[in-house]
């Protein structure tokens, strides 16, 4: 007897359509199809497309690749006699970081309050505030060096208004999120018995949030030995002139004195704000 040939399910019914099972005692249950191949193809294209966008090219890091050794070779000797050069703006950078991040996490406290809805209560000035903060989060810290520079002139000055106003964006956002989850019983008692938001925020809420806010101040110093160390580019002082300078005239073994010095300094900046942290915790 002639069996009949099997009909191919299209493509698009395999991907979208849902599959009829059925089970031993006779009922019929619909399990999706899976979206597995449709997600690859998804995936497929984005790449290629990001790839003519782009120009990414392989052949080009094929036959280049031999230039990037040769500068990781010459930046990974670094020049010993170099290191005179480096010092001044290296302490630079520091008293930019230190400075800037003491100035910016100061500023941030009383504003994290203020942008607190369980402590701030007007909707309109709650919302006009986290704008502002908002828009001052969202610029980076080069554009933020740019317009001190302009302002303000080139120099460690700019450099340093632009880490305060840096760290204030970020320790302001961090900080009112942790006040927001604090337990505020204690703040309201103290407000029913005719303190002032102030007196009970100092009092009640301070307290729980303190070693939430060093521990977020000793962070953001962390960052900002990381971002000072290329204001330079802008004119902002610090170690970032002396990268531009050996970048443009091509000396990497001066570039790797510099960098090596960096590296220094943030390691033992870094396991030391990791163990004063830990203190906090």
């Amino acid at each position: 007897m002639k069996q009949n040939a099997s009909v191919p399910v299209p493509l698009f019914d395999r991907i979208f359509k849902p599959e009829l099972i059925t089970l031993e005692n006779g009922h019929t249950v619909t399990r999706p199809r899976s979206r597995t191949p449709l997600l690859i193809a998804i995936i497929v294209l984005v790449l290629v497309y990001s790839v003519r966008v782009t120009g990414f090219d392989l052949s080009i890091i094929a036959r280049r690749g031999s230039q990037l050794t040769k500068i990781l070779g010459q930046i990974f000797k670094p020049d010993p006699s170099y290191f005179s050069k480096v010092w001044t703006p290296l302490f630079e950078t520091i008293k930019m970081s230190i400075l800037g991040s003491f100035v910016g996490c100061l500023l941030a406290l009383p504003f994290a309050v203020a942008v607190s809805a369980n402590i701030n209560h007007n909707k309109v000035l709650l919302g006009i505030l986290r704008v502002i903060l908002n828009i001052i989060r969202t610029l980076p810290t080069l554009v933020i060096a740019s317009i001190c520079a302009l302002v303000f002139g080139l120099g460690t000055f700019a450099g340093t208004v632009a880490i305060i106003v840096f760290t204030f964006g970020v320790v302001s956002k961090m900080l009112y999120e942790s006040i927001e989850t604090v337990d505020m019983g204690a703040f309201e008692a103290l407000e029913s018995t005719g303190a002032d938001k102030f007196q009970a925020f100092w009092s009640a809420v301070f307290p729980q949030i303190l070693p939430t806010y060093l521990s977020h101040c000793l962070y953001s110093f962390e960052m900002n030995i990381r971002a000072a160390s290329i204001l330079g580019y802008v004119g902002a002082g610090g170690l970032g002139i002396l990268i531009d300078e050996r970048i443009g005239w091509r000396d990497y073994n001066g570039l790797g004195t510099v960098l090596l010095s960096l590296f220094v300094t943030v390691f033992i900046i870094e396991n030391l704000s990791r163990f004063l942290r830990s203190k906090l915790s």
